[in-house]
């Protein structure tokens, strides 16, 4: 099963940077190009140098943000601004959030190098499909760096709860390493453990299990594949070199902060579609409930929406096209009538809400297919129902379907089956946060 290694990560040195929180960032792919450019003005040391380089005039197959990051990272290594661990660690990382309800939640959990594996092992398993524009840039990246500047984000099954037990042990005896901020409300922390017997008992506990990939799917099969391409460059291969492990941060499927945040859809650009319409075929497959709003704010609707679609549960979907007034729930009727649509589909795959939406509705009414859903034609995501009403009650879109989240429980499930979720299933929140820590594998 799973093989975890400790390493000797490079972090931010404190006496350089001052100012931790001014020298990481989200995640690369969900930055966008103007935050970029708040990140690179924020420090001349920010962790987006190397992980979302600019583009520059007159870049080539030598001259390219590629080769700059990998410039940053040699500089930043001599100069001290990144210093390795002097003994080899696993990091426990706590990152302390809140919702906008007001509930507190602490997710927990620890990062270390985690052996390469092919998916056909069943040891590292995969939850959703892969783009090729990604993976190439990862992998342009991963050759000119040697490096790994954010983890990948896995889950794993301890019911005993060993692993979660020593890590929270360890949390009361000790201060941690590492206390930051950098994005508004959520309060990350990070525990360096270079103890040889708490890293064996995280080791051998870790040996029985798989882990389930839950962000970081491109990261890790550009892993893979710059593994194979050392492999084939290296006549004396042992499988012990660096490149032989990804960082990766782990956390266990129980965990109370361990959250999946809704994808709700909201469509746009769709002309000549009537309500009537919509409902006469919705009706052909979901029960109908029809429900009109006692609030007369915004926020209001929003809230009544979000409140009957969590009461309603799974396999319910709202419809709203921003009348204000009233809003529509539709249930599936029967679980037979997805399954007979997608016979060659596990059962774990067919009993996600995402599915169900696109198969039954989206696509059959709206005439949505599965390339315009991968391209993001006629659809906007967002994870917050407010943010989904303001979009069709001021016109720039004619309607919504609001969902309720998957589950960790059908992560799971489509996993261990070998299915692929449809795109915008899950949303691990919050992100991971990129700069806490360094893996240079060579």
């Amino acid at each position: 099963m799973a093989q975890i290694i400790p390493f000797k990560g490079l972090r931010y040195n404190k006496e350089k940077i001052g100012d931790l929180a001014k020298v990481m960032t989200p995640p690369y792919d969900i930055i966008s190009p103007d935050e970029q450019e708040q990140y690179y003005n924020m420090n001349d040391y920010n962790i987006i140098r190397l992980e979302l380089g600019k583009e520059e005039p007159g870049d080539n197959e030598y001259d390219n943000k590629y080769a700059r990051a990998a410039s940053y990272l040699n500089s930043w290594i001599e100069e001290q601004v990144l210093i390795r661990e002097s003994k080899p660690s696993l990091y426990i990382y706590q990152q302390r959030f809140t919702l906008s309800d007001g509930t507190v939640y602490t997710r927990t959990g620890f990062i270390g190098l985690v052996r390469l594996e092919e998916f056909s092992k069943g040891v590292i398993l995969p939850h959703e499909n892969t783009l090729s524009k990604p993976k190439a840039d990862r992998l342009q990246l991963m050759r000119a760096c040697s490096a790994n500047f954010s983890q990948i984000f896995g889950l794993y099954d301890d019911p005993e709860k060993t692993v979660p037990g020593l890590l929270n042990q360890y949390i009361s005896a000790n201060a941690p390493d590492i206390q930051v901020e950098a994005i508004d409300g959520i309060v990350e922390r990070l525990w360096v453990v270079s103890e040889p017997d708490i890293i064996a008992r995280v080791q051998e506990s870790m040996s029985q299990k798989k882990i389930y990939i839950a962000d970081g799917h491109h990261r890790y099969e550009t892993a893979l594949t710059y593994r194979n391409e050392r492999i084939r460059m290296n006549p004396g291969h042992t499988g012990n070199e660096p490149y032989n492990f990804v960082m990766m941060m782990m956390v266990e499927m129980d965990d109370p902060g361990l959250l999946i945040l809704p994808t709700h859809r909201v469509m746009c650009g769709i002309k000549d579609i009537e309500l009537k319409e919509v409902m006469a075929k919705a009706a052909e497959s979901f029960h109908i409930e029809e429900y009109g709003f006692c609030g007369t704010s915004r926020e209001e609707r929003a809230g009544e929406m979000n409140t009957i679609l969590k009461k309603k549960g799974f396999h319910s979907f709202i419809y709203y096209d921003g009348s204000r007034t009233n809003f529509y729930v539709l249930t599936l009727a029967d679980t037979n009538i997805i399954r007979e649509s997608l016979p060659e589909h596990d059962e774990s795959y067919t009993d996600l809400d995402v599915c169900i939406l696109h198969t039954l509705l989206i696509k059959p009414i709206l005439g949505i297919g599965e390339e315009q859903l991968a391209n993001q034609e006629f659809i906007k995501y967002t994870h917050d129902i407010s943010e989904g009403v303001a979009l069709v009650e001021d016109g720039a879109c004619p309607m919504a379907f609001f969902v309720n989240p998957t589950s960790v429980k059908q992560v799971k499930a489509v996993s261990l089956a070998g299915e692929k979720m449809p795109q915008k299933s899950t949303y691990f929140y919050p992100k991971l946060l990129t700069g806490l820590v360094l893996n240079k594998i060579d």
